[in-house]
């Protein structure tokens, strides 16, 4: 029910930008709308007290979010981004300002990042002081629909069972006004909910943000743990 639901919830975002021209794409069409007006939202987010006193970004790596990894890494912040899927040993690419060969434009964006960050595992990471999340829809509550595959979602469980996110880390999402929506988004105890919306026109407080407290294990199939290494190592040290 709630799958079929968010599916529906999708369709009609996807299709309502679509109609206006909203994204940089042919189509938001199954995928993490890049949308027009992320450099004037990344700005806003920017303006916040909460992202000039942050020093450690975890950010998605889509083209959406371009703009606030390049404003982080412009203002000095550390920026995390996943390897694809986290199929890898050391599932987060690791983006030092102090340490990049490239300008910070090239850095942040997937392709490159790939080639010249390192990697690093879970347990080497800092503690995170801003979360940022991709969405196609969300709404006030805080609630928000990703893609739909559920990496965003584990990699926050992952980090919060690490003590690398907690209860002061900000959690954030970036879109266009067309993205967020009045009807109720269905969730389940996994699902992450933001603390703030941010449209290039305003700051959105939320209003019933939720925190998985880590890993839910019944909700993850024995196929996607195994192709997860950092599951995998999880699972080990429970054993211990």
């Amino acid at each position: 029910m709630h799958d079929d639901a968010k599916r529906l919830v999708r369709t009609q975002v996807w299709n309502a930008l679509d109609a206006v021209g909203a994204v940089y794409d042919d189509s938001a069409h199954g995928r993490i709308p890049n949308f027009r007006g992320a450099d004037e939202a990344a700005a806003r987010l920017a303006e916040l007290e909460g992202w000039k006193n942050a020093n450690v970004i975890k950010a998605v790596p889509d083209k959406a979010q371009l703009p606030v990894r390049v404003c982080a890494l412009n203002e000095g912040k550390v920026v995390y981004m996943a390897v694809p899927k986290l199929a890898a040993t050391k599932p987060f690419y690791l983006l030092d300002p102090a340490a990049l060969t490239v300008s910070p434009q090239e850095a942040a964006t997937s392709r490159v990042a790939s080639t010249i960050a390192p990697t690093v595992e879970v347990d080497s990471l800092s503690p995170v002081d801003v979360v940022v999340l991709g969405s196609v829809a969300v709404n006030r509550d805080g609630a928000r629909i990703g893609k739909g595959a559920g990496y965003s979602d584990l990699e926050f469980a992952l980090l919060t069972e690490a003590g690398l996110i907690g209860s002061s880390t900000l959690v954030v999402t970036t879109v266009h006004s067309l993205q967020v929506i009045d009807i109720p988004i269905p969730v389940t105890d996994h699902d992450v909910k933001v603390d703030l919306v941010i449209t290039p026109d305003e700051v959105i407080e939320c209003t019933d943000p939720h925190r998985p407290e880590g890993i839910i294990w019944d909700h993850l199939d024995p196929a996607k743990i195994a192709a997860i290494p950092a599951l995998q190592s999880r699972i080990k040290s429970l054993e211990r």
